[in-house]
C-alpha cells in the first residue's frame, strides 16, 4: 500500500486556539495585536491590482505555543545546569532557544481526565494527580511508551470565550500538580501539553506566584510544554492515540513560539 493511501480517509483535528486581539493570555507576556497596515486600494498597481497586509505584535507565549527549555530558570540555572545569565542578551538566548526544538511528528496520547470524573470541564483550581492520569490511561486502554507526546484533557478549552474564567481569575484553573509532573517524567514523556494558559494547577487567588510544574519539566527534566491548546474536538472524538504534528516557529533565541498542532486520526 502506498504511504499516502493511509491518509486518504484520515481526519485532521486542529489543536490551536485562534489568535485575535483581546484573546485570553497570561498578563506576564506582551499583549497580542494584529492590525492591517496596508489596505486594499492604498496602493494600486498599473494593472489595477492591489494587496493588503498586516503587522502582528506578539510574545512567544501567547495563544497556543511551545515553551523552549530556556524559558524557565531555577536559582539562576536553566536545563542542564546552564547558568541563565551567561546565555541571555537582548538578542535572545544563545542556548536552549525555541529554534533548537526538533519538529515532532509522532504518536500523541490524550489522557482525558474529564472522562474519569464524568464531567465536561474540571473545576477551577482542580489539581490533576497521578491517580487521575493513571485512571485516564486505563480508561483509554493505552500504554505510554516513552519519548512521545502526552496531552492532558481538562475541558478548559470550553472556557475560551470567557476570558476572566479562562485566565483563572474566577477561582483558578485546573492542571497538573508537582506529583503529576513527576509521573509524566517517569513515563518518559518528551513533550506534554494542555488546554490552560499555564500547564499547572492554578489555585484560587494565587495566579502565577509559583510554577513548580514548569520547574520540574523544563528545568529538571528537559520536557517541552505546549500550552493553550484547543482539545475540545479531540476529546469529543474519543481518540486517545493519534499522529501529532508539532512544529513551532523557529524564532532564533526565543524562549517560546506560537504553534498550530495537528492531530491526524486514523479512519
Amino acid at each position: 500500500m502506498s504511504l499516502w493511501r493511509q491518509f486518504d480517509d484520515a481526519r485532521v483535528v486542529d489543536l490551536a486556539q485562534p489568535m485575535r486581539t483581546g484573546m485570553p493570555q497570561s498578563p506576564n507576556h506582551p499583549r497580542f495585536r494584529m492590525v492591517i497596515e496596508r489596505r486594499h486600494g492604498d496602493m494600486i498597481r498599473e494593472d489595477g491590482g492591489s494587496a493588503a497586509n498586516e503587522v502582528i505584535l506578539t510574545g512567544g507565549h501567547v495563544g497556543t505555543h511551545v515553551d523552549a527549555l530556556g524559558h524557565v530558570s531555577q536559582d539562576g540555572y536553566v536545563y542542564g545546569r546552564v547558568e541563565a545569565a551567561g546565555i541571555q542578551s537582548h538578542k535572545g538566548l544563545a542556548q536552549l532557544g525555541i529554534e533548537t526544538f526538533k519538529p515532532y511528528v509522532g504518536r500523541g496520547v490524550l489522557l482525558d481526565v474529564t472522562a474519569v470524573h464524568g464531567v465536561d470541564v474540571l473545576p477551577p483550581g482542580y489539581e490533576v494527580t497521578p491517580d487521575d492520569l493513571e485512571a485516564a490511561r486505563r480508561k483509554a486502554g493505552v500504554e505510554l511508551r516513552g519519548g512521545e507526546a502526552v496531552l492532558i484533557g481538562t475541558g478548559w478549552s470550553r472556557e475560551w470565550d470567557r476570558p476572566a474564567r479562562f485566565m483563572g481569575e474566577e477561582g483558578g484553573a485546573p492542571g497538573p500538580g508537582p506529583d503529576a509532573a513527576r509521573w509524566l517524567v517517569e513515563q518518559g514523556a518528551s513533550v506534554v501539553g494542555g488546554e490552560t494558559i499555564a500547564f499547572e494547577q492554578i489555585a484560587a487567588g494565587r495566579g502565577h506566584a509559583t510554577l513548580p510544574v514548569h520547574r520540574i519539566l523544563l528545568v529538571e527534566a528537559g520536557v517541552h510544554i505546549v500550552e493553550t491548546m484547543r482539545l475540545t474536538e479531540l476529546i469529543a472524538a474519543g481518540a486517545p492515540e493519534f499522529l501529532l504534528v508539532l512544529n513551532p516557529l523557529p524564532v532564533v533565541g526565543a524562549t517560546g513560539a506560537p504553534v498550530r498542532p495537528l492531530a491526524v486520526l486514523a479512519a
